[in-house]
């Protein structure tokens, strides 16, 4: 079997990353573009040691979850942005659902745990807040297919939100730069920023600084700068946190890997003066930025530094919110906050595969998943957004 070779495959379950399983002889084929209980012709597109990629090219027994793709550059070869486009948005939710069960199975140890990914208001189409565009030769804006480094031009992105498609960035070229990202705040105006190779991004058009509307406070912070992309995201997962944690009045509280203070914010309203909140942030601009939001809230204390050294001298906490890079947390930070004493951790989880790594570490620890919500924070692709609660 090789690269460009056609077969016809049965179609099992999703997998993470975009793709569904299938088997051809004693191999795993992960399968893009295609659906659970589909029979395809598949184009093998990548040969590993023990399995293979392929993209279906041509579906021989359609899913009755199957639709047309909205956009014109979703398909095999196509665009890589988008994973679900040909399903429908009740279905690409109950597929992640499925992922984030697997994972919790698989690589957490748990039996099988109940997962209901639930819809942020909106739709599938123009949530996307921030967008970067890779730059190609000739100077067009585009994105690249899956596992490609090739630039497909693009004149429109229809999960884009309206400001970023109006902002008219694909309509001219670019030289000289390697990427270009539109923002588009909750406030305010449209930010325009390039950067060249791994340098740090230029704002060329648009404020530097931009402002966003969560958790009943408007924010300042550098364009550049982390924020959630879907609109609804930052308010979803405030509520959850408190929701899960149950912050009370007196209590103590860390933020870890806390940005901006979104989560430090209303922690420090519901645990009062005389509880206290303490945001652990390794970025500089992002503590510098947390520090402007949250002047008015003296209980709130900021750090710059890494969550797992910080964790060493900060004592014990009464709760945790645990906001981690796309890695996840680590079995290093999850022993400092276990002997914190805290009574829970709510942890919010970008990737089902960290989060079930996590998981097991916290059970190795006699700590336990006690709840969980996710929620489909990317429509269309393959990503999902998770709150998980711990307790001892």
């Amino acid at each position: 079997m090789s690269v460009g070779d056609l077969v016809v495959l049965d179609v099992g379950a999703v997998a993470h990353g975009g793709h569904c399983v299938a088997r051809l002889d004693e191999l795993v084929v992960f399968v893009r573009h295609s659906l659970p209980g589909e029979r395809v012709r598949a184009k093998i597109t990548e040969e590993r040691k023990g399995y293979l990629r392929a993209d279906a090219v041509e579906i021989l027994e359609a899913s009755p979850d199957r639709v047309e793709p909205p956009c014109f550059y979703a398909g095999p070869g196509a665009c890589g942005g988008c994973d679900f486009q040909h399903a429908t948005p009740a279905a690409q939710r109950r597929l992640k659902a499925d992922v984030v069960r697997e994972q919790l199975t698989r690589l957490g140890g748990l039996p099988d745990h109940p997962v209901e990914v639930e819809e942020l208001p909106g739709g599938p189409l123009g949530w996307r807040t921030r967008v970067q565009y890779a730059v190609a030769p000739d100077g067009r804006l585009g994105f690249h297919p899956a596992r490609s480094s090739r630039v497909l031009p693009i004149a429109e992105c229809l999960i884009a939100a309206p400001a970023v498609r109006e902002s008219g960035v694909t309509e001219r070229r670019w030289t000289g730069v390697d990427a270009v990202e539109v923002v588009a705040p909750s406030i305010g105006d449209v930010s325009i920023l390039t950067r060249r190779g791994r340098g740090r991004p230029r704002v060329v058009a648009g404020p530097s600084t931009v402002r966003e509307q969560a958790a009943g406070r408007t924010w300042k912070l550098p364009a550049e700068a982390f924020w959630q992309v879907h609109p609804a995201a930052a308010d979803t997962l405030v509520e959850a946190v408190l929701d899960l944690l149950k912050p009370q009045h007196g209590e103590r509280a860390f933020d870890l890997y806390g940005g901006a203070g979104l989560f430090a914010a209303p922690l420090a309203e519901a645990v009062g003066i005389t509880g206290s909140v303490v945001l652990v942030e390794a970025d500089p601009a992002g503590t510098a930025g947390a520090v402007k939001a949250l002047v008015d809230l003296p209980q709130v204390s900021v750090v710059t530094n890494r969550v797992e050294r910080a964790l060493t001298e900060l004592g014990e906490a009464d709760i945790v919110v645990l906001d981690p890079p796309r890695a996840g947390a680590g079995a290093a930070v999850i022993e400092e906050i276990v002997a914190t004493g805290a009574r829970a951790v709510a942890y919010v989880a970008c990737d089902p595969a960290a989060l079930a790594r996590d998981v097991r570490t916290f059970r190795s620890f006699r700590w336990e998943l006690a709840g969980l919500r996710a929620f489909d924070a990317f429509p269309m692709t393959h990503h999902v957004e998770c709150v998980a609660l711990f307790v001892p």
